[in-house]
C-alpha cells in the first residue's frame, strides 16, 4: 500500500510488528477475506498493546482516513462469525 499505517513510536519494535499484522489483517478482511480466528488474534494483540478504547479509536480513525478500511467493521465481524470461518468485510459506500 501507499501509505502509512498509524503507530506510536513509543512503543517497542515487536509492538509496531504486530500492530502493522493487525493492520495487514483489516487490508486482507476487505481484499480478499481472512479466517477469523487469525484476525481475532491480530486483534487480541492489538489490545494488548492498545489497551485503551480512546486510543484504539484513534487509531482506527486514522487507519481508515489512509486506508480508507473501517477496522471497526471487520472487528464487528469476529463477534458475528464462528471459529474457522472467513470473515469478508464490506467497504462502506464513498461519501458524496
Amino acid at each position: 500500500m501507499e501509505y502509512q499505517y498509524p503507530i506510536d513510536y513509543t512503543w517497542s519494535t515487536d509492538e509496531i510488528v504486530d500492530v502493522i499484522h493487525f493492520y495487514e489483517c483489516i487490508e486482507k478482511a476487505y481484499e480478499k477475506g481472512i479466517e477469523r480466528d487469525l484476525l481475532l488474534q491480530a486483534y487480541r494483540r492489538f489490545k494488548e498493546v492498545v489497551p485503551g478504547k480512546a486510543q484504539e479509536k484513534t487509531l482506527f480513525n486514522e487507519f481508515e482516513e489512509v486506508s480508507g478500511y473501517v477496522p471497526y467493521q471487520a472487528v464487528k465481524e469476529i463477534k458475528q462469525t464462528g471459529s474457522g470461518e472467513k470473515i469478508k468485510a464490506v467497504p462502506k459506500r464513498p461519501k458524496r
